[in-house]
């Protein structure tokens, strides 16, 4: 997988330099960038894709698509934040009890969801103490790098 650095890199190109779109291909993968479009407003959306092996079909790929809305500015406080694009799942699987609910006590090795990204599933870690005040996004919805997963309250 791409670096994540090296993809904030690139977005912050494409910022500075107003470029709508921007692909990239190696021998082990590519990326493509797009951002603007007629009405949209968010950050640019990320397509990762790998070269299929020989004799396959060419692999899917995965992308983070824009907010609908603009965000409102969040207050400062303790955040937790996704540290990679992905899908945001907030319990182990659809029939199970959520990792963490508002009100409860994590600590920095409570896993409070997971994330998939390119079809793995990250197990995340709070890597902070506090009381869940906040859960942001919602179980299945895509998250972007550094985006506010939970808010925290001192305990």
């Amino acid at each position: 997988m791409m670096d994540i650095s090296k993809l904030k890199e690139l977005v912050n190109l494409m910022t500075a330099n107003d470029l709508s779109e921007v692909e990239l291909k190696g021998e082990k993968e590519s990326v493509m960038i797009k951002r603007g479009g007629p009405v949209t407003v968010g950050p640019p959306i990320v397509h990762y894709a790998h070269p299929p092996a020989p004799g396959h079909a060419a692999a899917g790929h995965a992308s983070a698509a824009p907010a609908s809305a603009v965000p409102a500015p969040l207050a400062a406080g303790i955040y937790i934040e996704s540290p990679m694009v992905g899908t945001f799942y907030a319990a182990p699987n659809p029939d199970a009890a959520p990792f963490v609910k508002v009100g409860q006590t994590v600590t920095p090795d409570t896993v409070v969801c997971i994330i998939e990204a390119m079809k793995v599933f990250n197990e995340i870690k709070a890597e902070k103490s506090g009381i869940v005040e906040s859960i942001m996004p919602k179980s299945g919805q895509s998250v972007e790098f550094g985006q506010k997963l939970f808010a925290l309250k001192s305990a």
